[in-house]
């Protein structure tokens, strides 16, 4: 008897791990590693979603196994990398291992699971649960059902007076397309013209174009455009003939648009130094890791299509990820310009059928290359040569909800696989890596200058506390707006980045000094001037904006702060004649938002692109010749470590967007904090100086990358339990810890209330620490138990957020 040992499809320490199933004969050949199934479970034996772990000849389970009930894939969706690469994620991430397999396919291969209750007794005059019964979907529990009707149905569930059956629906669907293919010889439809009356058009334009295209194949956009004139239905009509036959074929959903093909650029000799040693490593087979520091516009892009040019040629593939959905439309653009009908791509930005189909687009061998965001670490590419992470400082490289991975360890994991290098880029490397490079885990490979004797932009640092401001309008400095205007007059294109989205920070009444607050969150809520409402950027609440202060209900209430909105409003007042573009989450939430307002930029339908970070990396216009950075000092004075390197970073990154063709290119940052040496040294693009800066003080701090990290964090809907909860934690794992290590905390999250939960967490720093993999394994099956019940563990490696 074959048995299959299978993960169940539910996220919990008591079902973390594999459970014995038969696999009945007639499934036997089915049955392998990687496939989802249907399986009986629990008590109740509703079925569930689960994939086969491994298949064995016998059971160590004492009774009775119960049989699979159904195979879903005839072949693996999982292959053995990628069971094996989530055997090591959920470890490396503290996670339930059905979280980790799940997180590697696409959406579409998940299972929906729907609740039905089905009456074996009328039910009671008056019973709120009759309204369940009345609606279209008679009997469906809602997922988000109130708490009193939730208790009503196991109330009558444990009378014996109903019944919940578990529904699972699939959500792959394969699109297909109607295909028309001649029937007939040419002779055949020439004596069918004969017969056909004079006046019958559209059967005789048919028969025509038949006569003189005899064999022909194509959908009915194929026909309508090779047939000027002909009609759909004609097409349909010519079937039930028997002109033409018709068959369905399944398609691919298409998320690319056509590239213009480009050749290979000329390597600088910085360039070609680079691109000699990397493909050293991958003829070699090693799996080396490169931090390739390059300035911005030094041309790393061009060592990496070089690169992934050299995988193909070898007959490997090459995996390349980007840190923002933002990034990927001009990256895609030009990768599948340098091979085309070669790319897929992988990024939330997609419908779940087009992610669907790329997916199965890579895991068929139909695509050689994948440009993606995060989660296309996970693409199932085989014989990969190289890979590579663009923009790797990027904190949004790290998944914040379970599995909690970083795509920089997934893809040195995947390396040690396929015995690949994997390239790190970055103008402003973290300094992890850069620490790494130091110590020769990582190879340092340098591009110092742009190509083409193309000069740096020159970086102005305006100090808001002395400029000239004009009035009414405390965002903008005379300065920068005199030089929006000269790029107006030039026809030169602006780049200005402001990274605090919305009209206004907060609505705050002058009279008894009231914060509007979100009901739910211990947050001020941010004014919408597009939608008119305060909104809460943590829960998503929403609520109309007030005309009188809740509090007093004095009229004299009044907006605070700037966001994008109000700067695009003002610059639109200063210069009525200039044509803005506004980038932030408002403008891009629509599928496909990101394209349309950078493809609008580059055919220079607007003169300046206004947003929050987003615009700071990757964009690559040669008409923009002015970058301005509204606010420097956003992030600056947060509670993070990493505060400054991040301004450093994003200051950094968003002057390299100024003159990167012909055009010299000039950056004006505005800032209260003009001395502050993150400013100091970004407006000087100077990475060593602030490495140097910035590793002493972590040294003194005693900060990553001197130390290694970890975050825990309960959170719980009583604020009195939740701290209670985070000490006695404290207490119980302190003793598991050697006398270096360094607890910070309990402490309250800065932002402690999110969504009518209460976050309370501890930071442990340490160098080595053997025990501490054991202990945080075992804290992690005691908030399990009952007692807990309620309460949520988050334990997190290398935190890139504290607050």
């Amino acid at each position: 008897m074959a048995v299959a040992q299978v993960i169940i499809d539910i996220p919990a320490q008591q079902t973390n791990r594999p459970f014995d199933y038969e696999v009945p004969e007639n499934l036997t050949a089915l049955a392998v590693p990687g496939v989802r199934v249907l399986v009986p479970f629990g008590r109740s034996g509703h079925l569930r979603q689960g994939f086969i772990w491994r298949v064995v000849d016998k059971s160590d389970f004492a009774g009775q196994l119960k049989p699979v009930a159904r195979i879903l894939d005839l072949d693996p969706v999982l292959n053995q990398e990628m069971l094996a690469l989530a055997k090591w994620l959920a470890q490396d991430t503290f996670s339930f291992l059905i979280s980790c397999l799940q997180t590697m396919l696409p959406s579409a291969l998940r299972a929906n699971y729907q609740r039905r209750f089905h009456l074996l007794a009328p039910l009671a005059a008056n019973d709120p649960l009759q309204a369940l019964l009345d609606r279209e979907d008679s009997g469906l529990i809602p997922d988000n059902i109130a708490a009193d009707l939730l208790a009503e149905i196991k109330r009558l569930e444990q009378k014996g007076q109903l019944t919940i059956d578990y529904q699972i629906s699939q959500k792959t669907k394969i699109k297909q397309e109607k295909v028309f293919k001649t029937s007939l010889t040419s002779d055949q439809y020439q004596g069918l013209r004969q017969s056909v009356r004079a006046n019958a058009k559209q059967q005789l334009l048919l028969l025509d174009f038949l006569i003189a295209h005899v064999p022909f194949v194509g959908n009915s956009a194929t026909w309508l455009v090779k047939v000027p004139g002909l009609k759909a239905a004609t097409l349909s009509q010519a079937v039930k003939k028997g002109w033409l036959a018709a068959e369905e074929k399944e398609v691919y959903r298409q998320p690319l648009t056509e590239a213009t093909a480009t050749t290979p650029k000329k390597l600088t000799s910085e360039q070609q130094a680079a691109f000699t040693t990397i493909i050293k490593s991958m003829d070699q087979a090693e799996h080396t890791t490169f931090l390739l520091e390059g300035v911005t516009g030094s041309g790393k892009t061009e060592v990496y299509l070089d690169a992934m040019q050299h995988a193909l040629a070898a007959g490997q593939t090459a995996l390349m990820l980007v840190p923002e959905i933002s990034l990927t439309p001009q990256m895609v653009e030009r990768v599948q310009g340098r091979f085309p009908g070669q790319v897929a791509v992988l990024h939330s930005g997609l419908s779940v059928g087009e992610r669907y189909d790329e997916w199965r687009r890579i895991e068929r061998g139909e695509a050689q290359v994948v440009v993606g965001a995060r989660s296309a670490a996970f693409a199932p590419l085989k014989k990969i040569g190289i890979m590579i992470l663009d923009e790797e400082h990027e904190s949004s490289y790290k998944q914040e909800d379970m599995p909690r991975y970083h795509a920089r360890d997934v893809l040195l994991k995947r390396a040690e696989t396929y015995h690949c290098p994997v390239i790190l880029g970055s103008a402003t490397p973290s300094l992890e890596s850069r620490a790494r490079a130091q110590k020769g885990r990582y190879q340092l490979l340098r591009l110092t200058k742009r190509p083409n004797t193309i000069q740096m932009p020159q970086v102005n640092v305006i100090d808001m506390r002395q400029a000239d401001k004009i009035a009414g309008k405390s965002d903008l400095s005379k300065q920068l707006v005199d030089q929006l205007n000269l790029r107006l007059e030039r026809h030169e294109q602006s780049v200005l980045l402001l990274n605090r989205r919305g009209y206004a920070n907060f609505v705050l009444c002058r009279d008894c000094g009231h914060v509007i607050k979100c009901p739910n969150c211990d947050i001020s809520l941010t004014l919408h001037r597009d939608t008119n409402s305060l909104k809460c950027h943590y829960c998503g609440h929403q609520e109309a904006i007030p005309s009188a202060c809740p509090q007093c209900h004095s009229q004299n209430i009044r907006s605070y702060g700037s966001g994008t909105q109000k700067v695009e409003q003002e610059i639109q007042e200063l210069l009525p004649t200039a044509r803005i573009l506004r980038m932030d989450v408002d403008t891009t939430a629509r599928k496909g938002g990101h394209e349309r307002i950078i493809k609008q930029f580059g055919a220079h339908q607007a003169d300046i692109l206004l947003g929050t970070q987003m615009v700071a990396k990757g964009l690559d216009f040669p008409d923009v010749t002015l970058v301005g950075v509204i606010n420097a000092d956003t992030s600056l004075s947060l509670p993070d470590f990493r505060a400054s390197e991040r301004t450093f970073q994003l200051l950094t990154q968003v002057s390299g967007r100024a003159g990167r063709a012909d055009k010299q290119g000039e950056v004006f940052i505005q800032t209260y904090n003009p001395e502050n040496y993150a400013i100091q040294l970004a407006s000087a693009q100077n990475y060593e100086a602030f490495y140097q800066k910035e590793m002493g003080i972590r040294h003194q701090g005693g900060y990553p990358p001197y130390y290694y990290t970890i975050l825990i964090s309960v959170n719980y809907r009583q604020e009195d339990q939740a701290v209670q909860k985070i000490y006695q934690i404290q207490n119980w794992l302190q003793p598991q810890l050697s006398e270096a290590a360094i607890v910070l905390g309990p402490t309250a999250r800065m932002i402690t209330r999110i969504n009518n939960q209460y976050y309370y967490q501890l930071i442990i720093k340490y160098k080595s620490e053997p025990r501490l993999l054991k202990a945080l394994q075992t804290l992690i099956m005691k908030m399990q138990s009952k007692t807990n019940r309620g309460f949520q563990l988050r334990v997190d490696r290398e935190p890139m957020q504290f607050m």
